[in-house]
């Protein structure tokens, strides 16, 4: 059953938009979340299309949140028809109660049929589904990232704002990421900030602007180069 401990610190604005007392930041955009989900993180994954041609695929997220990101993924595979294991790996060291993290989902129905699917297969922090396995480390990504022996295809870069939640953000964690990023894999994330595109580049990864969501201009986007690619 899912857990109902929470070490997130929430008000809620609007009726079921969460934003972090701690980070004074909204866990998702005000204007529409999955929307925002869907072209940060799927468009700039180019997952549509990556989906397609395979038959299992893995992605490991930065800040979990609501889950969000998750339910746009699993959504995504799901409907991509591929045959084989979508695994979706996620850090997180606040963690939401059960309970606000449906109050945050409350405004996409057409997710609902995977909430309740996804209760029924795990809790809040693990899910076996047929065609998913969902896995969420708590604790600090800082040490739990080095610690983990996966390799990412794509990564979903979630972390609060990099002026606000500057840990998550910086050079040292971001080549903990590119180590675990399999050769040709991607980033994407909302934040167009210098810094993180300089700690982006310094680790290796080659980094794309794109158009950002809604009101933000840009986006960054990045692969890891692979054996052979040109300079």
């Amino acid at each position: 059953m899912p857990s109902d401990r929470s070490d997130a610190k929430l008000r809620w604005e609007d009726g079921n938009l969460p934003v972090s007392t701690r980070f004074d930041d909204p866990y998702y955009a005000r204007s529409d979340g999955l929307a925002e989900s869907r072209h940060v993180f799927l468009d700039g994954n180019e997952l549509v299309e990556r989906f397609q041609r395979v038959e299992d695929f893995s992605i490991a997220e930065i800040g979990f949140g609501t889950g969000l990101n998750f339910l746009a993924t699993w959504d995504l595979w799901r409907r991509s028809g591929a045959p084989g294991k979508l695994t979706f790996t996620s850090f997180e060291l606040y963690p939401m109660t059960w309970t606000e993290r449906i109050r945050a989902l409350a405004n996409w129905p057409e997710l609902d049929v995977l909430i309740a699917e996804w209760s029924e297969c795990g809790d809040d922090l693990s899910m076996d589904a047929r065609d998913c396995n969902l896995d969420v480390i708590n604790g600090d990504a800082n040490t739990q990232i080095p610690a983990w022996d996966g390799m990412a295809e794509a990564w979903f870069l979630d972390g609060f704002a990099p002026a606000r939640n500057p840990e998550l953000w910086g050079e040292t964690l971001i080549s903990q990421v590119f180590a675990r990023t399999k050769p040709g894999g991607t980033i994407a994330t909302y934040s167009a900030a210098g810094a993180v595109r300089r700690a982006l580049q310094a680790t290796g990864f080659d980094v794309m602007r794109r158009p950002g969501f809604g009101t933000k201009r840009e986006m960054l986007t990045a692969q890891r180069p692979a054996p052979g690619a040109a300079a």
